[in-house]
């Protein structure tokens, strides 16, 4: 039998993983998936926990997305939208995507991932500035602990060192802001609508201090995911968007994760009062089955593009798959199912229980803060929950968790120490309970393994 752990450690260059670590362990390698269940190349089965990462949304095995894709390949395998070619899948899913946006949107311009969503996000600030005559306006206000991507330019959006230790990331244009984490960074007495006060004012003095005439866009996940699934204290984003309306900064609405229902809403702007200039989607665009992101804008920033475009020769700005069609009729699928099937009702529906499940961890010994909304969650490990004090990360408490959840058959994520759960929208009540029932075991087994090192 082909050794497959030692062929990925000799061949596989793994993304956002800790390579030194793996080099002493092993990859998990899955073979297939079923519904919320994987199974690995040795036959045990797992809940993937994390619906992979953050996306698989209907689960795995979908036959009317195979049925779909895979009549879309026979009909027409590849085109193109350079040069104003166009096809009907990409078509129809900009239809769709632009009557289902919380603002009055137009258009949508297509790539393959959440990271090149955000990228373009940028391009397309810029552009649009200098077509309006402000050609100062290029910096990007972002947040600490956000995540809005890996390439060159948004590992600067993201908030997160690890993403930019080595790179020599953020670029020039890029700023951060408080990470609006009310548990972590809130003073002592301070409510939640005065800890969102605050943190519009610190935007507020960190824009002047920039001159608010060089500042082009603030970009925002509804939740923060990646950053440890932490949601916005009371107030935040009304008062925040006050703060964007007062200086004209346009507000980038990064829907990756929230987007299609996570929140238990279309959108995550409409769970959390966001009122967005334009939308990045990806990932439950399509439930994953195939890569493809989306940048949905309303006309008014669209309009100032096309005659400075007529000057340059062309809008200078694609990628061979955007839009691509098998990709798109996959997409489209996706959001006709999430109708059909009653998905955004039924993410509603288990919301209670799901909540209910996560909120009870909070009354572990290793667990500070239980925190989640619709079906994403996470709960962050503490070495004193009277004093809210973190391990040192050199212990890898929330990996150790990680960890032992895996061997017990549950798929979660660990964030330095906030350990994440976000099945596929299919889920049921009884496997919820099942995800939690796992879940705490794999807390009970690292508090056991946290007090033989010493650490609690």
């Amino acid at each position: 039998m082909t050794n497959l752990e030692g062929l990925d450690l000799q061949h596989i260059f793994h993304p956002n993983t800790n390579l030194a670590v793996l080099r002493q362990s092993e990859p998990l390698v899955l073979t297939r998936g079923q519904g919320i269940h994987v199974w690995d190349n040795h036959g045990k089965r797992y809940i993937e926990g994390m619906a992979g990462l953050w996306c698989t949304t209907l689960g795995y095995g979908d036959e009317e997305l195979a049925r779909t894709a895979a009549e879309q390949i026979r009909k027409l395998t590849f085109a193109h939208l350079f040069a104003g070619k166009s096809h009907e899948p990409g078509i129809l899913l900009a239809e769709k995507l632009v009557s289902l946006a919380p603002f009055d949107a137009s258009r949508v311009f297509y790539g393959n991932s959440g990271s090149d969503g955000n990228d373009t996000q940028i391009k397309l600030v810029w552009y649009y500035h200098n077509a309006l005559g402000k050609p100062k306006k290029k910096k990007i206000v972002a947040r600490q602990k956000g995540y809005h991507g890996t390439t060159l330019a948004t590992a600067g959006l993201t908030g997160l060192p690890p993403f930019h230790a080595n790179f020599d990331v953020p670029l020039d244009f890029i700023r951060h802001t408080d990470c609006p984490h009310y548990y972590r960074f809130a003073e002592a007495g301070e409510t939640e609508d005065q800890y969102s006060t605050r943190l519009a004012e610190n935007l507020e003095k960190l824009i002047v201090a920039e001159d608010p005439e060089t500042i082009g866009a603030f970009i925002a996940e509804p939740l923060m995911g990646v950053g440890g699934v932490l949601l916005p204290p009371e107030g935040y984003f009304r008062k925040i968007q006050a703060v964007l309306e007062k200086y004209e900064i346009l507000l980038i609405d990064d829907e990756v994760i929230c987007g299609f229902g996570r929140t238990g809403n279309p959108w995550g702007a409409q769970t959390f009062g966001m009122r967005p200039t334009s939308i990045t989607a990806a990932k439950g665009l399509s439930s994953a089955y195939l890569p493809i992101s989306a940048v949905i804008v309303p006309e008014f920033l669209y309009e100032p593009l096309v005659e400075p475009s007529g000057e340059a020769g062309l809008f200078g700005h694609g990628f061979t798959y955007s839009g691509h069609p098998v990709a798109a009729a996959v997409a489209l699928r996706t959001l006709e199912i999430y109708e059909e099937r009653k998905l955004y009702e039924h993410v509603r529906e288990v919301t209670p229980q799901f909540q209910t499940r996560l909120a009870a961890l909070g009354e572990h010994p290793l667990v500070g803060e239980a925190r989640g909304i619709g079906l994403v969650g996470a709960v962050e490990l503490v070495s004193n929950k009277e004093t809210r004090a973190s391990f040192e990360a050199r212990h890898g408490v929330g990996a150790k968790c990680m960890n032992f959840c895996q061997d017990h058959g549950l798929i979660v994520r660990a964030i330095g120490d906030a350990v994440a759960v976000c099945p596929p929208y299919i889920v049921t009540d009884e496997e919820i309970d099942e995800i939690f029932d796992l879940f705490r075991r794999g807390l009970d087994e690292t508090l056991d393994w946290a007090r033989k090192e010493g650490l609690v």
